[in-house]
């Protein structure tokens, strides 16, 4: 599923604005990082999510966009 997503992504940002991310790991990992330079997107699988807590990591930053 993560690799499907990350495909979507990529697909949708690249015929938007023509850029291509630097991709890290893959949905094999459960977690794929997805660098647009000014934009970074982390698709987690659940486990993944809950193991690193980053919504409690950047707490008190500001939320541009919250996908769930």
């Amino acid at each position: 599923m993560l690799e499907s997503l990350s495909d979507y992504v990529r697909k949708e940002i690249k015929s938007e604005t023509g850029l291509n991310p630097a991709i890290e790991s893959s949905g094999q990992s459960g977690w794929i990082v997805m660098d647009y330079g000014y934009v970074v997107v982390h698709l987690l699988s659940p486990e993944m999510r809950d193991y690193y807590d980053l919504e409690g990591l950047w707490q008190n930053a500001r939320v541009v966009l919250s996908v769930q």
